[in-house]
């Protein structure tokens, strides 16, 4: 069953049966991406470009992700050949599933940022 807190505290993307509406992939581009990674404190390689390249093609041939560990699997399974989950999240340290989506100009999926669990940085 959902935490209500979450629900209460940003409906948006609390509920997986809730799709953000606000993510326009044709007003997206490069340039965008560099950007929000530089918010973000990601330097942009060949390598994060291609984890926001398969985010955003998964994107696309599959909809949004019902949940953070869907795509997390997802992406575990693409870059398996490089390590994996390791190999990703040294990458992209605040997570490969959060950071890659909003520097991809995508939703974050349901459920991949939970504060309810606290962090170790």
């Amino acid at each position: 069953m959902p935490d209500i807190t979450k629900q209460i505290r940003n409906p948006e993307t609390s509920s997986p049966e809730t799709l953000d509406q606000q993510h326009d992939m044709a007003g997206w581009n490069r340039e965008t991406g560099e950007r929000v990674a530089a918010e973000e404190g990601v330097t942009m390689t060949d390598a994060h470009w291609e984890v926001v390249d398969f985010l955003r093609r998964h994107y696309l041939e599959h909809g949004p992700a019902s949940s953070g560990r869907e795509l997390a699997k997802a992406l575990d399974e693409a870059f398996s050949g490089h390590g994996g989950s390791r190999y990703l999240h040294q990458l992209f340290i605040k997570g490969p599933v959060a950071q890659g989506s909003r520097i991809g100009g995508l939703p974050v999926p349901p459920y991949t940022e939970d504060e309810s669990f606290g962090s170790a940085m």
